[in-house]
């Protein structure tokens, strides 16, 4: 196996940076930065105009140091005024001074409190609110789809598996690259940064409670490796991974993958199918776009089809799963169906039922 390339020893030092952490997807909300910097913005604003007012009426106040009150005295005066740090060194001293502190200045203080107040009152709240939805997520995440990587194989796995009516807040998507992480946030997905080969990693993911892991990394050893992980943190999970090189493809299944897809190869498959017959070629890219044309689709045989043979069912089924075995549809042991059965068909898309969860509203 190789050494690990440049562009991941960066991403393993990114994640020592900032550690593995669930980022559940943003609300639509100002960036915190420009939240910032508008109420500093207020704040200063608040400020000049408690300036203005008392150098105004400058004459009207009296300073203990030499009796003269300047510009910067009033500004003085309005910021310890405004922070309440009062220290009556300048005061007031004419009704007309008096009572623009009683009718202007006072509100503008409290306006100024309020505003530092609040913004470290919503910094608090922002993160008891995160905190509490982590928690709420955790606590009801159950049956969910683990997906490792978040590139082209994990893009079009869920496009796939959302085809098929799986919900994205049962989908948790794990990968080392925080940009990665922010993409899939950006598409309404949690995300868990860090390196998957890690079992603290998918522990953050609720992967011991998964039903179904998906391993798309963009390396076959790291493919092995999560594998391995994700295998002994859940015995129950249906893994499925993807490789590189088909030689590579034993060593997952032995590591505890229960399907593994060489991608290479398959590519390669459909090109060389495409070339002999690019119909047929079209016809294999369409079954294998979930969601368009037509679908390959597993279900369990009906009551009604149970004691027929494969081809008196109203579907096209193509192979018949009976147990751990599968059987090609012309397959005398494949007839006649049995009710704990289950058949692959294929389907016009407007026909596919979800399989898992039901659809957002």
């Amino acid at each position: 196996m190789k050494l690990p390339s440049r562009d991941a020893m960066a991403r393993q030092a990114e994640e020592r940076v900032s550690g593995p952490r669930v980022r559940l997807p943003r609300r639509v909300v100002e960036k915190p930065l420009r939240q910032v910097g508008k109420r500093l913005l207020m704040a200063l604003g608040v400020l000049v105009i408690t300036v203005l007012i008392v150098y105004a009426d400058r004459e009207g106040y009296h300073d203990n140091a030499n009796e003269t009150v300047d510009f910067l005295d009033c500004v003085y005066y309005a910021t310890v005024t405004l922070s309440t740090t009062g220290y009556g060194d300048i005061v007031p001293y004419s009704d007309s001074a008096r009572l623009a502190n009683i009718l202007l200045v006072t509100p503008l203080r409290v306006l100024f409190l309020i505003i530092l107040v609040g913004t470290t009152l919503e910094v608090l709240t922002e993160r008891t609110r995160e905190e509490f939805r982590l928690n709420r997520w955790r606590a009801t995440l159950r049956e969910h789809t683990v997906i490792v990587g978040f590139g082209t194989k994990g893009r079009s796995a869920i496009q796939t598996l959302c085809a098929t009516g799986l919900r994205k807040d049962h989908i948790v998507i794990v990968d080392p690259s925080s940009k990665v992480i922010e993409a899939a946030n950006a598409d309404g997905f949690v995300g868990v940064l860090g390196d998957a080969t890690r079992s603290d990693v998918l522990l953050r993911a609720e992967v011991q409670r998964a039903r179904q892991i998906v391993i798309a990394t963009q390396r076959d050893d790291t493919a092995v490796l999560v594998t391995l992980t994700a295998r002994q943190l859940n015995r129950g999970a249906k893994i499925v991974a993807a490789v590189r090189e088909e030689e590579n493809a034993p060593l997952l299944r032995q590591s505890g993958a229960d399907a593994v897809i060489t991608s290479a190869s398959a590519a390669g498959r459909l090109l060389g199918l495409s070339v002999l017959s690019p119909s047929a070629g079209t016809v294999m890219e369409d079954l294998i776009q979930q969601g368009t044309g037509l679908d390959l689709v597993e279900r369990p045989v009906t009551k009604a089809e149970a004691g027929r043979s494969v081809r008196e069912t109203d579907d096209l089924v193509v192979s018949v799963l009976r147990g751990h075995r599968l059987l090609g549809y012309d397959d005398p042991a494949a007839s006649p169906l049995q009710l704990t059965d289950r058949v692959i068909t294929i389907v016009r898309a407007a026909a596919v039922t979800p399989l898992t969860t039901p659809a957002e509203d």
